[in-house]
């Protein structure tokens, strides 16, 4: 019960730091660069555990340190929340492609 009671705060605290947008613990450039690029190179989307395990392998990270940058990348629009339940990044090679507009010339 001790140790429940003394990893609430530390829990809290880390939930703070993605809420208040600071980077993970440990979460340095290279590591949020490699982050993005092991998600762009599974198709830009963290949904199952088949996205889950090759970002987890690229990175070198564990699956919680995982999904603590993706709930930062969230709270940074760096990506976005899915309705399934997953993350789409949105930075890098993940950028949504706009159409552009196309004019149709008057005749006349």
């Amino acid at each position: 019960m001790m140790k429940l009671v003394l990893a609430l705060p530390a829990l809290a605290l880390t939930a703070g730091c993605v809420e208040l947008g600071m980077a993970p613990e440990g979460a340095t450039p290279e590591v949020l660069a490699a982050w993005d690029a092991s998600v762009a190179s599974i198709g830009c989307d963290l949904v199952n555990e088949s996205d889950y395990l090759p970002v987890e392998l690229q990175t070198g990270l564990p699956r919680e340190k995982v999904i603590e940058i993706a709930q930062y990348k969230v709270a940074r629009d760096q990506a976005v929340s899915l309705e399934n339940g997953g993350v789409r990044s949105v930075v890098g090679a993940c950028v949504p492609v706009t159409e552009p507009a196309i004019e149709v010339a008057q005749a006349g």
